[in-house]
């Protein structure tokens, strides 16, 4: 339930902030397709990958009134199920700071090197040479630093607030919190 509830506040967090170009990308996204992957069945992957894909049909479409390719999304999409993969391999049997953390940073870091990469090639915007794809890394990290900390939040609220509960209570209440 946790998972697909962290799904809402992520497709609420890119749809409420987008007309605020200062937040640059925080979003619980990266957070809510980690944790997805780590606590749901690989059956259910297809389920946030759609949601997301909706979402970013409807904020091209509608909010940002531009014509949809879905060429410019495939990255992003792979993105999306690669971030769940990573979640499932890396926090599915064994949820510890260090496998959160790796989590926070591989995800975000993944996706800019990836997307940019992508962005670089395909786009038109920079150069084809090396100080042009060292441009268009550069003019991403504002929204490279806000999705790590966006993602640390969500998977630090998502998995700190569990083990800080079963520290706390008693044995009974750990055995209730450890079903799932």
């Amino acid at each position: 339930m946790v998972a697909y509830l962290l799904l809402l506040v992520a497709v609420l967090s890119r749809v409420l902030a987008m007309p605020h170009a200062a937040w640059l990308n925080f979003s619980a996204e990266g957070g809510a397709l980690l944790y997805f992957g780590a606590r749901r069945p690989w059956r259910e992957m297809a389920t946030p990958l759609a949601i997301f894909m909706a979402t970013d049909y409807c904020l091209t479409v509608y909010a940002y009134h531009y014509s949809f390719r879905w060429e410019s999304y495939v990255t992003t999409w792979a993105w999306y199920a690669a971030a769940m993969i990573l979640g499932k391999l890396l926090l599915s049997t064994r949820s510890s700071f260090a496998r959160v953390a790796a989590a926070t940073l591989l995800g975000p870091t993944a996706f800019f090197v990836v997307s940019n990469y992508a962005v670089w090639v395909a786009g038109s915007m920079y150069p084809r040479t090396l100080s042009g794809l060292a441009a268009c890394y550069a003019a991403a990290i504002p929204f490279y630093r806000n999705d790590v900390v966006s993602t640390a939040i969500v998977l630090g609220l998502a998995f700190g607030i569990p083990a800080l509960v079963r520290r706390t209570q008693p044995a009974e209440a750990q055995a209730v919190l450890t079903r799932r």
